[in-house]
């Protein structure tokens, strides 16, 4: 497993029968996520009256988008989406002046718009997710908008049960290809697994970890039982498909 794992690569040979009922699923309580993605950056006073300032705009705007991305806020694909954008925008602008300088065609290209579009479009949303317990193959929950593919969990989650020093808490995730990724929450009892569509940003990664913890702590004296868990008090993971 790549980022924010100190895991090994599970083996792709092991397998096993798990194939997971969904168990009664209890209420969860309300839980507001974090902020995912900023807002879009507000115009620099004066940027639509000259074309330097349009161009200053943009070039403050591609550094406020860098910035968001470096500090967990903006995923990739968010990234480079709404930075080649304004990038584009500012290319333009620049050899429209190059050829006339006295065009006011550049303000047709300063308009702003789209990127929160983009914003939306390219966010990375969690398909569906698996809680199970980490001394056994035993599922706890489960939600959304799709069947869990046990295929591809089966190998990681049986490396993870097997592993001999497994950190009390963990955070990892995984390329699973056709621009999926998959998302790992460990602690102490159980483990989250999270299946994005495009790949999510650390904020995101973050919300998973701390919805995780939140769960484990809400159900500490049900985990902390030898037995198959039957009914969870609390489960958070769900606020990731609600």
């Amino acid at each position: 497993m790549n980022d924010h794992s100190q895991n090994n690569e599970p083996n792709p040979e092991m397998r096993s029968p798990i194939r997971p009922t969904n168990p009664d699923a209890p209420s969860t309580p309300s839980t507001e996520p974090e902020p995912i993605s900023q807002p879009e950056q507000d115009d620099l006073p004066g940027a639509e009256d000259n074309p330097q300032g349009a161009l200053e705009n943009l070039r403050q705007k591609m550094e406020h988008v860098a910035s968001d991305f470096a500090a967990g806020h903006l995923n990739r694909a968010q990234f480079n989406a709404i930075y080649g954008r304004y990038n584009e925008q500012r290319m333009i602008i620049e050899r429209l002046m190059e050829r006339n300088p006295d065009t006011q065609a550049w303000q047709q290209v300063a308009t702003p718009g789209h990127t929160s579009f983009l914003m939306n479009h390219f966010q990375a949303r969690v398909q569906y997710f698996v809680v199970y317990r980490t001394d056994a193959p035993v599922l706890l929950t489960m939600g959304g908008k799709e069947q869990p593919n046990i295929d591809q969990l089966e190998p990681i989650l049986l490396s993870l049960i097997r592993m001999s020093q497994r950190p009390k808490s963990g955070l990892a995730r995984k390329a699973m290809g056709k621009g999926r990724w998959l998302v790992v929450a460990v602690g102490d009892h159980a483990v989250t697994m999270a299946m994005f569509a495009l790949e999510p940003s650390t904020a995101q990664l973050n919300h998973i970890r701390d919805l995780h913890a939140d769960f484990e702590r809400a159900n500490r004296r049900a985990l902390w039982k030898d037995h198959p868990v039957k009914r969870l008090g609390a489960t958070f993971q769900r606020a990731l498909v609600e």
